[in-house]
Order: structure tokens, then C-alpha cells, then sequence
């Protein structure tokens, strides 16, 4: 910008301002021709009258110290009066000392007009006025020439010239130098701090900023850099959370159908044992009606009867797990719900120090697959019972979630909590259970987990503040389209 600033604007400034100093110069050169010229006219006319009246009364000595006068100025190379025909009167300086042959001393008195010629005397150029002179009648009785050095033309114009060039020369040193400190401090810094800016910000530094300073121009531009920046920062945010969703979303696929693929899996498997499992049931119990008397024989088809019952509990869990939501919606009461689970989990925790509590509105409702949402909430009620030491309070109240009406249900024990060394994704993998050997199949949460995905709700496990573990499934009201969440916190 600096050099196309030089080039386009001052440099053309300057060759303007040379042509006006050489036309000026043409012009000063006429005008003190002119001048000098007027200054030995005016000295010819103020001694023009005293020189005639001198010359008319033959007073040659007169004459000489007029002449002497005009001399004396400095100004004058030469001064001398002729007559009519052209012969020397008087004379001071160096003069010509016979024009009686000369064509201007003649055109002078035959004109009576003043004449004035660059003339070569004694070896010198010089520039000479005639100026006639008349007597008392007016007639013209001889002329005077005054001479004058012609270099003292050339000098002034010389002087002039000098004088305009040196200055114009100063003009331009003082032109650049404004125009160099001026694009610089006024445009060429703010420059080369945004391109700076610009340098940071291509090495990696995204978070730096350009300074909005400088002319109103350079500042908009930084302004929009800086905004340019902001956006591009937004858009990778926005890129980077759409990258980090997608992830999300298709890890989250890859469990699914890691799941379905368990799920298919375990259904073909429950029903394949099934059937075995009723035959061997049947017959251990016929035997135990033939061998009833023999001790030792009732214990171990006793046994055989306890094994065959847990891998029919496992069998039937493998089936609730594999299982799909129904096509039909229910209305679900949620109290009486879970009044319901809680009964069916009584007989199966036979406790007599356990106390479970329920907190419910009776006008709480929803729609959902009903058998799907009691499964789940028995699931989780028997752990919560399990893992008790004395206490469970089931808490249903509505609540919205992500502008969505729902109906929260905690489930909260009194027991030891979550194992701090075990991951949410951990506790809802099929076949994963924390209790002893023997007294889980490790499917109760992840049937938990199907349900609520299958209901668009979240399953939120944590350690409560007071101590124990809460689990927390939000249901919405209206029936939706398939969106789980899942966390934990401990």
C-alpha cells in the first residue's frame, strides 16, 4: 500500500509540481527580462531631459556627469551620449565610441522611438537601450545608449532557478518522509497488526483477537476478522458437538444391536430349554411322589426340583429381556401399579424387618404398555428390597423433562449404594451382576434399560445423599417415540 501509494499518488504530485516549476520558471525568466530591462528604460528616461537640455546648450561636461551619475548605480555596465550622427558626446564605462554607421543609432533619430539590441562590445555581450533625445522644440538632437552586462539575465534567471529547484527538491525529501512516517503511523502499523493477528491466528492460536484500532476502515476490517473468527470458533463447536453427538449416537446403536443380537440370541435359548426344563420338573416330581418314604431320595429330587426352578426363573428372565413393546397403549394407574409390584416382590423377599413406603398420587396416570412398565418397576423394586437394610421408599410424582411431561418414579433403599468401581454401562450389560454367585441372572437392569428405551424415558441411577442407591425412571405421559437416557452418579 506504502509503494502503490508512492507510485500512484506522490510521484505524480512531484512531476506535477516539476512542470509548474519549469513553466513557472519559463514565465519568472520573461518577467525579470522584462524587469531588468524596465530598470535601465526608467534609468534611460530620468536622465533623458537633463542631457538634452545639456546637449543643447553644448555643455559637454554636463553631460559627463550625468552620465557619470547613471554609472554610478552599479547597476549599469555603460553609458554614453551621441549625436545626431552618431558621434560620441561623453561616455563613462565601457560604451561603443562610434555609431555613425550603426542601423538602431539611425532608426533612434530618424524615429524618434527608443530602440534597445544585445550587442557584442569589446569583446563582451551586452545588452544596450537607446533612448533618443529631444531640444526644446522637440526635435531630436543625438541619443544615449546604456549598456548592460547581458550574463546579468542569465544570472538572475540562474539565481531563480536555483532557488525553485532546491526547493521543490526539499518539497519532495519532506513529501516522502511525510507520506512514509504518515501511511505508517496512521495506516501501515494498524496494518501490521492485523496481518500480525492474522500470522497468530494461522500458527494455531484461534482464541487471539485483532485489535480494533486505527482508521475507521482498518477497524471495521478487524471487526468483521474478529466476527469471521467468532463464527468459524462457533461452527467448530457446533461441528465438534454434532461429531461427539453422532459418536454418541452410534455407539449407542452399536449397543443396541449388540443387545438385539443377545436378545435373539436368549430367546432362542429360553425356548429351546423350556421345554426340557417342564419335562424334568414333571418327572422329578413323579419320582418324588413314587420315592416319598426314602429320605436320602426325596432330598436330592428336592434339589433337582431347586435347580430346575432357578433355571426356569432364568429362562423366563431371558424371555422378559428378548421381549418387544406391544403394539397396544394401556392408561396406567401408577399407584395401583405399583401397590401391584410391591405385592408381587413381598412374596418374593420374605423380610420382616423390611419396610417399603409409597409416595404416590392416585390420580397420577400414563400411557405405556402396562406389563412392560411393571416388569421394569418389579425389577427394580426386588434390587431395591435385596439391597436394603431395613427400608425402601418408592416416591411418584409428575415431572417434566426437556419440555416433555412425564411421571418420575424413585426407588431409594437404605443399603450400601452403587460399587463405586463399576461403570452405569457395566450394570446394564446382560449377565453382569454384583450379587453372589447363585442370586442373580444380571438381567434385571437391562430388561429396566429395554423398557425405558422402548417408552422414550430415562433410567438415572445414583447414590442418594442420606446413603443407599436411587434409581430413577421417568416415564412421558403420552406415549413417544423411542429416546433413552441413562446415567449414573455416585
Amino acid at each position: 500500500m506504502q509503494r502503490a501509494l508512492l507510485l500512484y499518488v506522490v510521484l505524480p504530485l512531484l512531476v506535477v509540481a516539476g512542470g509548474g516549476i519549469s513553466f513557472g520558471l519559463d514565465r519568472l525568466a520573461t518577467l525579470e527580462s522584462d524587469r531588468l530591462k524596465d530598470d535601465v528604460e526608467l534609468i534611460g528616461r530620468a536622465i533623458r531631459l537633463p542631457v538634452g537640455e545639456a546637449l543643447a546648450s553644448g555643455d559637454d561636461e554636463a553631460v559627463r556627469r550625468t552620465l557619470q551619475s547613471v554609472f554610478d548605480i552599479g547597476r549599469i555596465y555603460g553609458a554614453s551620449v551621441f549625436d545626431v550622427n552618431g558621434n560620441q558626446v561623453a561616455a563613462a564605462g565601457i560604451t561603443e565610441r562610434d555609431l555613425t554607421t550603426s542601423q538602431v543609432a539611425q532608426q533612434v533619430v530618424t524615429t524618434g522611438e527608443q530602440q534597445e539590441r544585445y550587442r557584442q562590445v569589446s569583446g563582451m555581450f551586452l545588452f544596450s537601450h537607446f533612448i533618443p533625445v529631444f531640444d526644446d522644440l522637440g526635435r531630436t538632437n543625438g541619443f544615449i545608449q546604456i549598456n548592460r552586462r547581458a550574463s546579468d539575465f542569465d544570472a538572475s534567471l540562474a539565481q531563480l532557478s536555483r532557488t525553485a529547484w532546491t526547493t521543490w527538491w526539499v518539497l519532495c525529501f519532506a513529501t516522502l518522509a511525510i507520506v512514509i512516517f504518515g501511511h505508517y503511523s496512521g495506516v501501515g502499523r494498524h496494518i501490521n497488526a492485523l496481518t500480525l493477528a492474522m500470522q497468530r491466528v494461522e500458527r494455531g492460536e484461534r482464541s487471539y483477537r485483532a485489535e480494533q484500532t486505527g482508521p475507521s476502515e482498518l477497524a471495521r476490517l478487524a471487526g468483521q476478522l474478529n466476527r469471521m473468527l467468532d463464527s468459524i470458533d462457533a461452527k467448530d463447536q457446533e461441528l465438534a458437538a454434532h461429531q461427539a453427538q453422532e459418536e454418541a449416537l452410534a455407539k449407542r446403536l452399536q449397543h443396541q444391536k449388540k443387545m438385539a443380537a443377545i436378545g435373539r440370541v436368549a430367546s432362542g435359548v429360553a425356548h429351546e430349554l423350556g421345554a426340557p426344563l417342564t419335562v424334568i420338573d414333571g418327572r422329578a416330581r413323579r419320582l418324588a411322589q413314587t420315592y416319598g418314604d426314602d429320605p436320602q431320595a426325596n432330598r436330592q429330587l428336592t434339589a433337582i426340583r431347586g435347580q430346575v426352578a432357578r433355571l426356569t426363573r432364568i429362562v423366563r428372565q431371558l424371555l422378559n429381556y428378548a421381549r418387544q413393546q406391544d403394539e397396544g397403549v394401556d392408561v396406567i394407574h401408577i399407584r395401583q401399579l405399583i401397590e401391584e409390584c410391591m405385592t408381587n416382590v413381598s412374596h418374593e423377599v420374605t423380610r420382616d424387618d423390611l419396610t417399603i413406603e409409597i409416595s404416590a398420587c392416585p390420580d397420577l396416570q400414563l400411557q405405556a404398555d402396562e406389563s412392560r412398565i411393571e416388569l421394569a418397576l418389579v425389577n427394580v423394586m426386588r434390587n431395591a428390597a435385596q439391597a436394603a437394610s431395613h427400608h425402601v421408599w418408592v416416591l411418584a410424582q409428575q415431572d417434566s423433562y426437556q419440555g416433555v411431561d412425564g411421571i418420575r418414579i424413585a426407588i431409594r433403599d437404605d443399603g450400601a449404594g452403587l460399587p463405586s468401581n463399576v461403570t452405569v454401562e457395566r450394570l446394564l450389560e446382560p449377565f453382569f451382576s454384583t450379587k453372589s454367585h447363585g442370586e442373580g441372572t444380571g438381567l434385571g437392569l437391562a430388561i429396566v434399560h429395554n423398557v425405558m428405551a422402548e417408552h422414550a424415558g430415562y433410567l438415572h441411577l445414583s447414590n442418594h445423599p442420606s446413603g443407599g442407591c436411587e434409581v430413577v425412571l421417568w416415564l412421558p405421559i403420552a406415549a413417544q417415540a423411542p429416546a433413552l437416557e441413562v446415567s449414573k452418579e455416585s
